[in-house]
């Protein structure tokens, strides 16, 4: 949608995209096809089909909010917002937009992941914290040992992006919570010189970091999954 409106062409899934969609596509052509056998009293395939689903729409937003990013990036070339002019500002404004859109969309994806993996493997993570995370379940699987190598492949991943995961998780925590990313960092720019003239974040390590983010997103969900399809099918072979 947003390749549209930036004149661009339809997306066409490529890479670690591609295979996040196309196994949660092959999951949700199972459970469909289960609901059908067995018309689902209830209603259990049904809630996970409708999570599903939604998490693939969520990853396709997430994917569309980084593109429009890292499209509203290439027209900012001042290097302060001072030097910028009204057009420019109003780039880097939709810049800042889909940029901040992104880094939420990809930890609100990996806490639905959570509830998935909760209500699909009955981790009871409600147990140890109401209001729990895709990390806080990470750590419950640590006392189910029935699917040990999923969590044991789910940390690996984790562990492969926990720096840039770390630098998105804060400046979320501080767009929600405090205040937005980039006024926190004007602030503190401010305080270094007497001019107060605000020299532009790094746009381009920030973008890096924004791919990697969607790049683990995208991992993990497959991850998952793959797992879910192959449990999926040691059941329908046991009936």
């Amino acid at each position: 949608m947003l390749r549209t409106l930036l004149g661009e062409k339809p997306r066409v899934n490529q890479g670690k995209l591609k295979q996040a969609m196309d196994t949660m596509a092959f999951t949700l052509e199972s459970f469909e096809k289960q609901m059908y056998v067995d018309h689902d009293p209830n209603h259990d395939y049904r809630n996970l089909y409708v999570w599903t689903q939604g998490l693939i729409s969520s990853l396709d937003e997430l994917e569309q909010s980084y593109f429009a990013a890292a499209h509203f990036r290439k027209k900012v070339v001042a290097g302060s917002t001072r030097d910028m002019s009204s057009a420019e500002k109003s780039e880097y404004a939709r810049y800042v937009y889909f940029y901040k859109d992104a880094f939420i969309r990809c930890f609100a994806i990996l806490d639905k992941l959570g509830t998935v993996l909760n209500e699909v493997f009955q981790l009871n993570t409600s147990k140890t914290k109401v209001h729990f995370s895709y990390y806080t379940v990470l750590r419950q699987f640590e006392y189910y040992r029935d699917h040990h190598e999923l969590a044991q492949q789910l940390i690996k991943i984790k562990e492969a992006y926990r720096e840039p995961m770390s630098r998105l998780r804060k400046r979320r925590n501080m767009e929600i919570h405090y205040m937005n990313s980039e006024m926190q960092d004007d602030l503190w720019q401010l305080h270094q010189t007497l001019r107060g003239k605000v020299k532009l974040e790094d746009l381009d390590q920030h973008l890096l970091e924004m791919q990697q983010g969607v790049d683990m997103v995208c991992e993990t969900l497959n991850m998952a999954y793959r797992y879910i399809n192959r449990i999926w099918r040691k059941q329908i072979l046991k009936h």
